[in-house]
């Protein structure tokens, strides 16, 4: 059978851009902001079948490649290339190990990851490549490990800049995100150094208001079982934002409707006491943050998969209304225009936006690739309108995704229930 990551492609409907492969790809944050900057993102690898989907769904001309990349034989991705000189690498090998929100641990075999990056790396060659990871991984101990790992990376023919943890913030995201960024040069390239910050700030009522009078769709049931919502019924009264940093993207076909603009059903009681939160304070019970519409977005998170439980991770109230921001205005606190779908349930559409990279921060970076390339960006085909897939994609649950890229259904083990007996 052929996969269906070769069944699913159209042609590139660019010839001059530089080429890059998006490993850990997620639903494509780091995509869609290299391509803004230029780039066309020839191959993308994801683990999990349901944000592979978003992924494809979004960006039809890629090659997204539904595996495990500990058992992705490189060659696959060698095979897309067609033997040309890969100028990118980019991804962020999932690391809870080094995460600080929990406890570091020093062996967990979750980072190996990181060895399945640094093996892709070798394989493939590329240019240039970015690392990005949690800022966790320059604490205590962990810097001996992070110092190992760029030093191998110098071992397999790489400079390394010396690591930094950036704020996507201090490039315009109105949300305070941060991240480690490890950037490598091939050693007969132009070392590659960081974007300098450009101090633009944009605040979360620039990023949301103009959806305050569109209804947000409210299901009976939420998180997984989330009802099966026609949410799609209203049309656009807003602009595409932010329509200017994505002048390069391709131009995906979409209909003049609001997607994603899904919410909780809050109870009365809680709505009351949202309501009662102050801006910019955090609600005593749920623990909430409410927003302030002339502040930053604190940094959304993605919750757990359903190996830990499918928790939905705590989400900011708004600062006008009494519930919790929906999917489309987190996917605006994180500047994904509004062409860009996500899975119809709140778990899956807040674990796809809290996973990615911020577009607006990974076009920074790609700017900065792009440079060191010498590729005018004037001289550049403009963007083409994309076949894009059925939309229905976004409604696929675990098993149909699953089916589509002829994958097991435990390629994401499930959590394991402990039984006790009397």
């Amino acid at each position: 059978m052929i996969p269906h990551y070769q069944l699913s492609i159209i042609n590139s409907p660019l010839k001059k851009r530089p080429i890059a492969v998006d490993l850990f790809a997620g639903c494509g944050g780091m995509s869609l902001g290299l391509e803004a900057s230029g780039f066309e993102v020839v191959a993308a690898v994801e683990i999990d079948p349901i944000h592979a989907l978003i992924h494809h769904l979004n960006f039809p001309y890629t090659k997204t490649i539904c595996h495990d990349i500990s058992k992705l034989n490189t060659a696959v991705l060698k095979d897309i290339l067609l033997e040309k000189d890969l100028d990118l690498v980019v991804g962020g090998p999932p690391c809870q190990g080094f995460s600080l929100m929990g406890k570091r641990q020093w062996n967990d075999p979750r980072n190996s990851l990181v060895f399945e990056y640094v093996r892709v790396i070798k394989d493939l060659q590329p240019k240039y490549f970015i690392f990005e990871n949690v800022p966790g991984m320059l604490a205590g101990k962990h810097q001996q490990f992070l110092q190992e790992l760029m030093e191998e990376f110098n071992n397999i023919g790489y400079d390394m800049a010396p690591p930094k943890v950036m704020d996507a913030s201090v490039f315009g995201a109105p949300q305070r995100r941060k991240r480690l960024i490890l950037l490598g040069s091939r050693k007969d390239v132009t070392p590659l150094d960081y974007p300098v910050e450009t101090g633009e700030f944009n605040n979360v009522k620039g990023a949301i208001a103009d959806l305050n009078s569109i209804p947000a769709f409210i299901g009976i049931n939420q998180g997984i079982e989330a009802e099966k919502l026609d949410y799609s019924g209203f049309r656009k009264n807003f602009s595409l934002q932010p329509q200017g940093i994505y002048k390069f993207c391709h131009q995906r076909q979409r209909d003049n409707l609001v997607y994603n603009h899904l919410g909780s059903n809050h109870t009365e009681k809680s709505k009351k006491r949202f309501e009662s939160v102050s801006q910019g304070d955090i609600d005593k019970i749920s623990r909430f943050l409410k927003l302030s519409p002339t502040g930053l977005c604190n940094t959304l998170r993605a919750g757990t998969g359903r190996d830990k439980g499918s928790h939905t991770a705590p989400r900011p109230i708004h600062y006008e209304k009494p519930r919790c921001i929906t999917v489309r205005e987190a996917a605006r606190l994180h500047t994904f225009p509004d062409w860009f779908l996500f899975h119809e349930t709140i778990w899956h559409g807040f674990r796809e936006i809290g996973n990615a990279v911020i577009p607006m921060f990974a076009k920074a970076l790609g700017d900065e690739v792009i440079k060191n390339l010498e590729v005018d960006t004037k001289e550049l085909d403009y963007p083409k309108k994309l076949k894009t897939p059925a939309i229905d994609l976004m409604k696929y649950n675990m098993s149909q995704a699953c089916e589509y890229w002829s994958v097991s259904n435990e390629i994401i083990p499930k959590r394991k229930r402990l039984i006790v007996n009397d």
